[in-house]
């Protein structure tokens, strides 16, 4: 079984519990306008790496992983574009009794059978998902993203249903995703999920915009500076609000 994966790092430490080996897969459907890792968009593409690859060298940092409460993260791109891979993986990390997370949008989340049996799959073996709520508002998530949020939403609903645990994850970018009302909205739907562990706060940086540049693409939110602590701390009060943790 292989994957198309952009990158690995070793010794991740920001998703997910403790010391992360952090696989990004190649691919994804959203083209969200604060996107660093723009140059995993492209379906098909990037380096096949099979799954007993990606074991062999995930057990070389075992001590460290293990030592931290630490585990798999598996990001991207989209992970869930994958499924049937990311399955078999996440059965091998089980056997050596690994924290298996994935870093998901839901962007590419469907209703059909098909996709849902698949999920079902993946879930059993699946023990965290950071989930990434771009924005509440449909027309001004399309904009944002390039697509309507209704099918992310119903993911949500999704996990929260079938009580697989979850991170929420908002980017805050000024101008675009923190105004009072959009962001008190979320908050009242993060409220309704009973499967939320932790809510997190990501505050806009330009990291990325040289690999914007690299490929070709000029950068939609050139001018726009990080947000102050002071706004991510009145962002998260709001998300939060009325949220019960698991």
């Amino acid at each position: 079984m292989f994957g198309n994966i952009h990158s690995i790092e070793t010794l991740g430490t920001v998703d997910g519990p403790g010391i992360r080996y952090i696989v990004f897969t190649q691919g994804c459907l959203l083209r969200c306008q604060f996107c660093h890792n723009a140059d995993t968009w492209e379906i098909g593409t990037g380096k096949q790496m099979s799954v007993s690859e990606i074991i062999e060298d995930l057990q070389t940092y075992l001590p460290f992983i293990e030592a931290s409460g630490g585990g798999i993260t598996v990001s991207g791109g989209e992970p869930l574009l994958q499924i049937p891979f990311l399955t078999e993986l996440f059965k091998e990390c089980k056997k050596l009794g690994i924290h298996t997370t994935i870093d998901s949008s839901g962007g590419c989340y469907s209703a059909s059978s098909h996709f849902q049996q698949q999920l079902a799959e993946l879930l059993k073996y699946t023990d965290l998902i950071l989930l990434d709520l771009k924005h509440i508002d449909r027309e001004k998530h399309k904009k944002l993203t390039g697509l309507t949020n209704d099918h992310i939403l119903e993911f949500a609903r999704f996990l929260s249903d079938h009580q697989v645990p979850i991170w929420v994850r908002h980017v805050l970018v000024p101008g675009t995703t923190d105004s009072h009302e959009d962001l008190d909205r979320l908050g009242k739907f993060i409220g309704t999920l009973n499967n939320v562990s932790k809510v997190e706060v990501l505050p806009y940086h330009k990291l990325g915009v040289y690999k914007w540049e690299a490929l070709g693409m000029e950068y939609p939110l050139q001018g726009v500076e990080p947000p102050s602590e002071e706004s991510v701390q009145k962002a998260y009060r709001l998300l939060t609000a009325e949220v019960v943790t698991i």
